[in-house]
């Protein structure tokens, strides 16, 4: 069954993140100095290398990929949630190359920033907290708290 949860916004930050950082540790950062544990996040810029990642759904793994040159972000497009207990940034990114090739996927740890201009809506409403999805093997919103 589908289920859904009103939220309200209540704030939205857009700024700039660090030249040279990790881009999913920046974010991760930022909401965990701001508190925020409920928000979807969008971002663009470019990055010097990318990792990301596919969910094989035979395996239930997620298989990881490096991209060692330089991309533009075409987008960039997440949620915030709560991880035993913490806020975890959940997001997707395509990205291009000087050729105008795509590569997306899971955004992990290793992206390593070049320049990146993000936005972070962040909402007020229920505890969105992820636990563990027997059916697909994924860390999903546990929607029946």
């Amino acid at each position: 069954m589908t289920t859904l949860k009103k939220v309200k916004p209540i704030e939205t930050y857009m700024g700039r993140l660090r030249h040279g950082g990790d881009l999913l540790e920046e974010i991760t950062d930022f909401c965990i100095r701001e508190k925020i544990r409920l928000a979807r996040i969008e971002a663009l810029g470019a990055v010097q290398k990318a990792r990301l990642g596919y969910y094989n759904q035979e395996t239930r793994e997620y298989q990881f990929f490096d991209l060692q040159r330089r991309l533009e972000i075409t987008k960039l497009t997440g949620n915030v949630s709560v991880r035993d207990g913490s806020p975890m940034v959940h997001a997707h990114v395509t990205l291009a190359d000087d050729e105008g090739k795509c590569f997306g996927g899971h955004l992990a740890q290793g992206t390593v920033i070049f320049a990146c201009e993000l936005i972070v809506q962040a909402f007020k409403g229920p505890l969105f907290e992820r636990g563990y999805d027997e059916d697909t093997g994924l860390p999903l919103w546990d929607m029946e708290q």
